[in-house]
């Protein structure tokens, strides 16, 4: 996305922990915009590219969803089709609400292996896997598949030069799973009590 993104993109982040190092990666990038959301709520992204593109039309819009914030507000892709809107969407499919899976690391609701396991599954987005290629284009949106970065990068590249809404599934591994998923909670909560400019490299160092 830092190589391909053009002068004037609007990108619209609700990647959730696909996306952490988006700004790193961006930094170099021609200018652009982002629009992130906040914290509390997932779903947004895809209702917010749509605004982003009816209010700028003459500026590309690439929005970023993890696959459980595409599915709180799918039919925006319906409306990105009828509308022509020129919107770019990468659904990062790692089979989980991945931040949903942080959280409960969080709040201790994995601490017996009966009750994290019965929670974890409830956060699962496999069984059956979701078809984000087959949802995009039942909408009406040129969908595609990406397993690799070679076919993503290339899925992307055409997507923006190709007038109109596109949608790529990006097939990722989880970006927080073991050791590092049940460390990053305590990493957080021990933020706000040590000294600010060490609380301020480990959070670069999580989210650059």
């Amino acid at each position: 996305m830092g190589h391909l993104l053009p002068e004037g993109a609007i990108i619209v982040d609700e990647a959730q922990t696909s996306g952490v190092m988006l700004p790193h990666f961006t930094r170099g990038a021609p200018r652009h915009d982002v629009i992130t959301l906040t914290g509390g709520a997932i779903g947004q992204g895809l209702p917010n590219a749509v605004g982003a593109a009816i209010a700028c039309p003459d500026r590309p819009v690439l929005a970023l969803v993890g696959d459980g914030s595409a599915m709180y507000t799918l039919q925006s892709l319906w409306t990105m089709a009828r509308e022509r809107l020129d919107v770019t969407t990468i659904v990062f499919n790692n089979r989980s609400y991945a931040i949903l899976n942080m959280e409960l690391q969080r709040v201790g609701a994995t601490g017996s292996a009966a009750a994290g396991g019965k929670a974890r599954s409830q956060l699962d987005l496999a069984n059956p896997d979701l078809d984000f290629v087959r949802l995009g284009t039942g909408m009406g949106v040129h969908s595609v598949r990406a397993t690799t970065t070679q076919a993503l990068v290339e899925a992307l590249a055409h997507a923006l030069r190709t007038p109109g809404p596109h949608l790529i599934e990006a097939v990722v591994p989880s970006a927080f799973s073991g050791l590092k998923l049940r460390l990053l909670p305590h990493v957080l909560d021990s933020l706000a009590r040590l000294p600010q400019p060490l609380a301020r490299a480990l959070k670069r160092k999580v989210s650059p």
